[in-house]
């Protein structure tokens, strides 16, 4: 209690309302460092860091409620104002606030140059344009923000379930403050612009914890900017939700149990192998076994893993700290990528030691990471001796269960994809009409599509005679393995996802 009998409260983001918080202008709110929020039977209640020196007559007529007093202190009021003021709910209301007088002023500043990167960046109107940006992100489910400036603009854009939308173009003028409000929020050099810089920060949204990685180049017209968002609440980490079915399903199961072995998942950035590589690790994570990772970088902590982040300039490469990991008596290591024949002899040596090692390789399939291994000069009796299994897969989007409807397609595009007249009688085939949900794109989330292959001693034969991928890939093909291509023509035949999509993401050759 304060001297004057009011509750202090500390916990604030819970009792948050950001329709209530922008009835208030933002310079009201920090000037006289007071919160507004949904009180008790309807009312209003007002959190002051100093509620003796409120004026509630002025605040009843803002809002026309009876309020009611509580204390915080002022640090806490004064972040809540700045990371939830402005919540919207439309991109459109980023850009009628660029039309108000604070941003005027700030337009003044900036056209005459009258302050600095570090006082511009730090002016409510700013911060108020980039925690909206933050915001509508995350309600769009994007996974990343691309803040890109033109010869003549700053465009913002969202990549939302794998593709690129414009949401909206900002004009070039507000890209120095931008550009240096997020420099200010993860931890970067605001004076350097002719390097790239990468860093880090976190926010909230809806009480959820958002960690975002932070990418910054210098372009031609100036510095562009990228932001990772790395949502934990929205982290799969059970690997039946990932898409995995049947023999694919059950083959991967059992290869994450082996005691030795290399277990590599392969395909581009962005296909899901992080997310795959932490789901097997969380299945397999047990009191009695030691689990070591080297990741770049560390993207989600996984309790009971000892994760080490991969830190080049610092000399921590992934191949001496995969040497150090060896000693330090593990069962299961993770390496984040094979990038050359070092890093990938000490995988092999430690597989052959007697540890199961995941890692990852960017290669189009499954047969072809075999080829990459010899080309890095591995020894072909070392890889057949050690690889126990391939895994490459994509992302496909799937079909919006709120608009779905029934669908046909063209003959010609099904025999694409592989499905034949038999494989036509169980179909069900569905597409999305395009709804609010899916913001009119007929998908909502993604699901993953693999090709495992299993190293038998078919497959372990054919590699020590140093095979082309092709005859790789025709003998695993005879053993049961099912193709990326394949493995979305079921999942269009369940209805999950359309022929296009996965056209869109596989190719055979």
């Amino acid at each position: 209690m304060t001297p004057a009998g009011l509750p202090v409260l500390k916990n604030l983001e819970a009792l948050i309302e950001p329709e209530l918080l922008n009835s208030f202008p933002f310079g009201f709110l920090q000037k006289n460092q007071f919160l507004p929020v949904r009180g008790q039977d309807g009312g209003v209640l007002i959190i002051a860091a100093d509620p003796l020196q409120i004026d509630l007559g002025e605040i009843q007529r803002i809002i026309g409620k009876e309020v009611s007093l509580a204390s915080a202190p002022a640090e806490i009021i004064l972040e809540a104002i700045e990371k939830f003021y402005y919540h919207p709910t439309s991109s459109r209301k980023i850009i009628e606030d660029l039309q108000d007088k604070e941003m005027e002023v700030l337009q003044e500043e900036i056209n005459g140059e009258s302050g600095d990167l570090l006082d511009l960046a730090n002016k409510a109107p700013v911060i108020r344009l980039v925690n909206q940006i933050l915001y509508r992100a995350t309600t769009m489910r994007a996974t990343d923000i691309h803040l890109q400036t033109t010869e003549t603009s700053f465009r913002v854009r969202y990549r939302i379930d794998g593709l690129l939308y414009d949401m909206f173009v900002l004009p070039k003028k507000y890209q120095p403050a931008v550009i240096s409000r997020i420099k200010i929020m993860s931890d970067l050099d605001i004076a350097e612009k002719r390097l790239p810089q990468d860093g880090r920060t976190t926010f909230k949204a809806d009480s959820q914890q958002i960690d975002v990685r932070v990418s910054i180049i210098p372009t031609f017209f100036g510095e562009s900017a990228v932001l990772r968002l790395l949502n934990k609440a929205a982290f799969l980490f059970d690997l039946e939700k990932l898409g995995l079915q049947g023999d694919t399903y059950d083959t991967f199961s059992r290869l994450i149990h082996y005691d030795h072995g290399i277990v590599l998942l392969t395909g581009p950035t962005g296909s899901g192998k992080t997310t795959t590589l932490y789901a097997a690790l969380s299945r397999i994570n047990k009191p009695d076994i030691h689990i070591v990772t080297l990741e770049d970088p560390v993207e989600y902590n996984l309790e009971g893993i000892n994760q080490i982040n991969v830190n080049a300039r610092a000399g921590l490469t992934f191949a001496n700290g995969l040497r150090s990991i060896l000693r330090h008596d593990p069962d299961i290591i993770m390496v984040g990528e094979i990038r050359d024949q070092e890093t990938a002899e000490m995988a092999i040596q430690a597989s052959l030691t007697g540890h199961l090692v995941f890692s990852t390789l960017h290669t189009n399939d499954a047969p072809s990471a075999v080829t990459r291994l010899l080309d890095m000069g591995i020894e072909p009796y070392l890889i057949a001796s050690s690889l126990i299994g391939v895994m490459a897969q994509r992302l496909v989007r799937l079909v919006c269960a709120e608009c779905a409807e029934p669908a046909t397609w063209p003959v010609s595009l099904l025999q694409e994809i592989g499905l034949t007249e038999t494989d036509l009688v169980s179909a069900n085939f569905r597409q999305g009409r395009g709804c609010p949900h899916c913001l009119g794109t007929g998908y909502y989330s993604r699901s993953g599509i693999f090709e495992l292959l299993f190293v038998d001693e078919k497959i372990r034969q054919l590699i020590t005679e140093r095979v082309s991928a092709g005859v790789l890939k025709k003998a695993a093909l005879e053993s049961g393995m099912k193709t990326l291509r394949m493995d979305g023509a079921r999942k269009v035949l369940q209805g999950q996802t359309t022929v296009s999509e996965v056209l869109r993401v596989t190719q055979e050759t």
